[in-house]
């Protein structure tokens, strides 16, 4: 069960990045450099894009791997 809370909170952190944080900081990445062509721009574009989202991944689910190990049972200490 933890793995699907993992899933489910991956998916919903992803879809936060891509919502509210991706587009930003790809425009804020892209404006603070030069470029001579604008394909080279648009290609640091993507790039900031897809590891802003893919961070957002990564961060969904470590909190859905915490959340759903929290329920766990542990032996009794002895």
């Amino acid at each position: 069960m933890r793995y699907v809370v993992a899933m489910v909170f991956a998916f919903i952190g992803a879809a936060l990045a891509i919502i509210f944080l991706s587009s930003s900081v790809a425009d804020w990445v892209v404006a603070r450099q030069t470029f001579e062509s604008s394909d080279d721009a648009e290609n640091l574009h993507m790039l900031a894009f897809i590891g802003t989202n893919i961070a957002g991944l990564i961060i969904g689910w470590m909190v859905g791997w915490v959340i759903g190990g929290a329920g766990g049972s542990k032996p009794p200490a002895a």
